[in-house]
């Protein structure tokens, strides 16, 4: 009977060869995985930094050119500052081992990470890919505290916001968090980034206060032109070719080949809201105002962010387009009723249109895209009504502790420029230079 069981050597040495052919294509197929989602993720956050001088070319074009220099340092800085206390801190809040559902707990200095394995070198690029977005979080602020506020008091807020503020959200919705539990829709940061980022400049721009000149006695409100549309143009053109990085990016996976679906329903919500804006200000003043229509082209953008992996392109569309009229209407009410100034709309832009594409999610997802169906599609008021919690809890947490740190700081070191240094104009007043130094305009009349 043993006679009967037993194998040629011939056959045995077959058998192992091609057994060990199958583990080795199975281990390259694996290695080949790693090395194509770690490249592409690497791609993703290159693209994501890309959008920091699309930042700054639109907040430089829409405020006043006595201050290009102080938006350009704030942007550097904020990405400079950012990246140091997201590593030290951050990434370790946002990704640690969970605690209580409210924050990670180890994972600082990125100890989480090694280089002795394909996965362990992974995490490093999940972390700069990680790194942009703290940092996309962080900057919007500066456009709508920009021409008035101290550049000191604004370092101080980079390193809260990139080490604690913007974390804990992170967590909570990325990290494993309560609100990851309970299948919060955000896919690539409507609420986690651009909210955070538009809840921390609404609290930002009502502490600072307006700049001089922009309200009158009566309460009615005074246009302060920025110096260069076109700057202004290009920055959203950069950020729209960025977006692609934000969004399709966060599959942090070359192998997914969603990230078509993902690419064409970004692109297809900001060209909606494009339109959707320039139409709703040439209605509503009788010119098709450039600088709207270049925010609505940034709302679509942000509306799309959270659902993009989740809706199919009709409702793209819609989303976005939703979102440019919103922006609009949202930039007049912040400015003109509630008298708060935001030369940029970064909280129109942000904060309000990220919190509607959150919402978004929970009415036009769809399952056959990911797997879970909205209001709009038959799902119920389920997910909408988990939506509807994460962008309250979210502006809770943002707008309370941005209101805390920027009191701290005001009642401190002091946040607001004087109205001598606002006139001169803070590039002179707190970097000692000049952006267009030596330009002079000469009149051609006689």
């Amino acid at each position: 009977m043993k006679k009967l069981f037993k194998l040629p050597k011939s056959l045995l040495f077959i058998l192992v060869f091609f057994t060990g052919g199958y583990v080795f294509a199975d281990d390259t197929v694996a290695s080949n995985a790693t090395a194509i989602n770690t490249v592409w993720t690497l791609v993703a956050a290159f693209l994501v930094f890309f959008m920091q001088p699309g930042f700054a070319m639109v907040e430089t074009g829409f405020t006043r050119a006595k201050n290009a220099a102080n938006i350009l340092m704030k942007n550097l800085m904020d990405f400079s500052i950012g990246s140091i206390a997201f590593f030290v801190i951050g990434f370790g809040i946002m990704f640690g081992t969970d605690m209580f559902g409210l924050f990670g707990t180890d994972g600082f200095f990125l100890s989480s990470a090694n280089t002795t394995s394909g996965e362990g070198m992974w995490q490093y690029a999940y972390w700069i890919f990680q790194a942009v977005f703290a940092a996309t979080a962080a900057t919007i602020v500066s456009g709508a505290m920009a021409e008035r506020t101290k550049f000191p008091a604004y370092l101080i807020y980079s390193v809260f916001i990139c080490a604690l503020i913007y974390p804990v959200v992170g967590h909570w919705i990325w990290g494993g968090g309560w609100l990851a539990a309970k299948g919060m829709i955000d896919f690539a940061g409507s609420t986690v980034v651009h909210s955070v980022g538009g809840w921390a400049a609404l609290a930002g721009a009502i502490l600072v206060g307006p700049r001089l000149g922009k309200y009158n006695k009566d309460g009615s409100s005074n246009a302060i032109p920025g110096h260069n549309i076109p700057l202004a143009a290009l920055g959203v053109f950069i950020l729209w070719f960025g977006w692609f990085g934000f969004n399709a990016g966060s599959t942090t996976a070359g192998t997914d080949l969603s990230i078509a679906v993902i690419a064409v329903t970004t692109n297809l919500a900001a060209a909606a809201g494009a339109i959707t804006a320039m139409i709703t200000v040439w209605i509503q003043f009788g010119k098709p105002d450039t600088s709207m229509a270049l925010n609505g082209a940034l709302a679509g953008l942000v509306a799309i962010t959270a659902p993009c992996a989740n809706v199919s392109p009709i409702s793209a569309i819609i989303i976005g387009a939703i979102a440019g009229v919103i922006v609009v209407l949202s930039v007049e009410f912040i400015d003109k009723v509630l008298h708060i100034d935001d030369p940029v709309g970064a909280i129109s832009v942000h904060g309000v249109c990220g919190a509607f594409g959150t919402l978004a999610a929970g009415l036009f997802a769809e399952e056959a895209y990911g797997g879970v169906n909205g209001l709009f599609f038959g799902g119920g008021m389920g997910q909408f009504i988990i939506q509807v919690t994460g962008v309250i809890a979210v502006f809770i947490w943002t707008f309370g502790s941005a209101c805390a740190l920027f009191y701290l700081v005001k009642k401190t070191m002091g946040l607001r420029a004087s109205d001598q240094e606002q006139l001169k104009g803070l590039d002179i007043s707190e970097h000692g230079m000049e952006s267009y130094a030596g330009f002079q305009i000469f009149s051609t009349e006689n």
